[in-house]
């Protein structure tokens, strides 16, 4: 486990030179294109590109609360679901986070912010509503494991740089299609290349966050389990969803791959790139190690 959790925050570094690598490919059929295979243009995109993604890590879990409704409670507001996460807190020897409420029917929670320090956890009154304590709590350690195991600064770094990759996507493309005459001394190749290559950099984007997630899912479930050492507690819990489970009322695909289990409404799109595994087999996994926790 703690080999993992150590393998989990080396992976910043290889999420960023991957992401980094797209930038800069997509940043190479700009400056081939547009000035004639001149690197200064490139670098101006993939600095631009960083920028942007620097202020979306710094302002994504304000963005995501926001997009969520999510409030900020004190103990006094509910003392139930304060005190499973003071305690949680306190047993990892971690900052408290903040903590929010989302007033939705929907079983479900997240965290997020850039570290223990800037930490938010956050549940819906539906899963405080269908959830026992021993779930509950069980469904919080893996919120906070995400935050002990440093899987938010992770999530939060994939997101601003799978925006960042959206955005000079979209830019390149209509410079590409809409950008006067200054194509015509390209070679034709040259030109088809780049422009799959600014198709498919967000797709592989995409992908590269929906795996992270999946695998930090995973992650999260044992390393929740470890601080409660109740499998039982979690595969309940999590049988609970499968019972219970709907879309939550606010729904946003950039907020998705925070929750606790899939926030969005099923369909074969949702089902084909979501960023969480299966219920079933979260299930499975936490059964099958049960003597091993």
């Amino acid at each position: 486990m703690y080999k993992a959790i150590a393998a989990n925050k080396r992976n910043t570094v290889i999420i960023m030179a991957v992401f980094i690598g797209l930038v800069g490919a997509v940043g190479w059929a700009i400056s081939y294109v547009y000035g004639g295979g001149n690197s200064s243009i490139a670098l101006w995109v993939i600095g631009g590109a960083l920028v942007y993604a620097l202020i979306q890590y710094f302002l994504a879990a304000k963005l995501a609360v926001a997009m969520t409704g999510a409030n900020e409670i004190e103990k006094r507001d509910n003392p139930r679901l304060y005190r499973i996460v003071e305690n949680l807190s306190i047993t990892e020897g971690m900052p408290m986070p903040k903590v929010y409420v989302i007033d939705d029917p929907a079983p479900n929670a997240f965290a997020t912010g850039r570290d223990p320090q800037h930490a938010v956890v956050a549940a819906t009154t539906g899963i405080m509503d269908v959830m026992s304590d021993r779930e509950l709590e069980a469904v919080m350690a893996h919120e906070i494991s995400h935050v002990k195991n440093y899987d938010i600064r992770v999530s939060m770094i994939a997101f601003g740089l799978v925006s960042a990759i959206g955005v000079l996507s979209d830019l390149a493309f209509h410079m590409f299609f809409f950008g006067g005459d200054r194509r015509e001394n390209v070679n034709p190749v040259v030109l088809i290349i780049g422009i799959i290559l600014i198709i498919l950099a967000p797709i592989l984007a995409m992908l590269i966050q929906m795996a992270i997630s999946r695998q930090r899912e995973y992650l999260a479930d044992a390393s929740g389990v470890m601080t409660t050492r109740d499998p039982e507690g979690l595969a309940s819990a999590l049988e609970k969803l499968q019972q219970h489970a709907q879309p939550l009322k606010k729904q946003h695909t950039a907020t998705a791959h925070l929750f606790f289990s899939n926030p969005l409404k099923p369909s074969a799109f949702s089902k084909l790139f979501s960023t969480h595994p299966p219920l079933e087999e979260r299930i499975a996994r936490l059964r099958g190690n049960a003597e091993k926790f």
